[in-house]
């Protein structure tokens, strides 16, 4: 009896450890996904750190206007390029570019077959966007996945469970108080803007307004400054208030948050209410989402997509039955 129970004692072991060494094995050579870096402003920096936690991932390279000139310490480990062309087996381009220049770099990237990810922000233009991309995306076998911030992104995910629980209602939508940068690139984008901080202030049933500090660089007018800002297409529908400043870096704070707000009904039971709250640090979340989307874009057919079009455990790492134990 003592030695059958030593001989399945020791099976048990042996399987363990056999067990043990074959996953130690398949995570030793499991094949990362390789990611490249375009643009390396607030976003990209971010996206670096996030792709350096992340087990599945390796950086490729990163993609700056200037190449490897000025090439900051944190990027000497990695190969600074000014054309994606120049690196090598490339899977996935994540772009930290200015949202209007999305459009033309997804493109580029997506005709050499590498997939796209992005955090296009101009809510009105996404549907138009999709469509581009879808075709060349297509076209070329590879995969975009566009507007895939917090919002637009992982706040559409929510905005959609909501509605999908209450179908009839009205969801809100209210950002801050905190700094948006889609609204601050747009600003350093206006002629005659030296430096620039818009920030978002909510004031309530998804009304906001839109605080923007800016230096002026020498022999411009501020009332034409001002009057530029106000007309672009990221500030005309909102309340807006321009006021020049001797150090925007004085003020900046790259905090963020967002108060979702659905009331509605559940079938026909009026009075569901539900709420969702975040604060953040804006270019650290929107950095992460996209590494999520960039996971993602691995496992959809080619095409280009939404957040809301992706299944949520297609963002996240790890063995698919596992994640369903754990989550579900």
């Amino acid at each position: 009896m003592l030695l059958d129970n030593c001989i399945t004692d020791f099976f048990i072991y042996f399987c363990i450890c056999k067990k043990a060494k074959i996953l130690i094995a398949t995570n030793k050579f499991m094949k990362k996904f390789r990611a490249a870096i375009i643009g390396y402003g607030n976003i990209g920096k971010y996206v670096l750190e996030a792709l350096q936690a992340a087990p599945d991932f390796e950086v490729a390279g990163v993609v700056r206007r200037n190449g490897a000139d000025n090439k900051p310490a944190e990027l000497n480990d990695y190969p600074v390029v000014k054309d994606i062309r120049e690196l090598t087996d490339v899977q996935v381009a994540i772009l930290c570019t200015p949202t209007r220049s999305v459009e033309k770099y997804a493109k580029e990237i997506l005709a050499l077959g590498i997939n796209t990810v992005d955090s296009f922000d101009i809510h009105t233009g996404i549907v138009d966007l999709r469509r581009e991309l879808s075709a060349c995306a297509k076209a070329n076998n590879a995969v975009s996945i566009i507007s895939a911030g917090w919002d637009p992104g992982s706040d559409s995910v929510v905005r959609a469970l909501l509605q999908a629980i209450a179908p009839k209602g009205i969801t809100y939508t209210n950002f801050g108080p905190g700094m948006s940068m889609g609204h601050t690139v747009a600003v350093k984008a206006i002629e005659g803007v030296k430096a620039a901080l818009s920030m978002t202030i909510p004031t309530g049933t998804g009304i906001h307004r839109r605080m923007v500090y800016i230096e002026l660089k020498d022999g411009y007018k501020y009332e034409e400054v001002a009057a530029a800002i106000k007309s672009d297409a990221y500030f005309v529908n909102d309340e807006t208030h321009v006021i020049q400043v001797p150090c925007v870096d004085e003020l900046l704070d790259m905090g963020h948050g967002v108060n979702l707000t659905r009331k509605g009904v559940s079938g026909k039971t009026q009075n569901q209410l539900f709420e969702f709250n975040m604060k953040i640090n804006n270019p650290a979340l929107t950095a992460q989402v996209l590494i999520c989307v960039a996971r993602a874009s691995m496992k959809q057919q080619p095409g280009c997509y939404t957040l809301i079009e992706v299944p949520v455990i297609d963002l996240l790492e790890g063995d698919r039955e596992d994640l369903i134990a754990h989550l579900v």
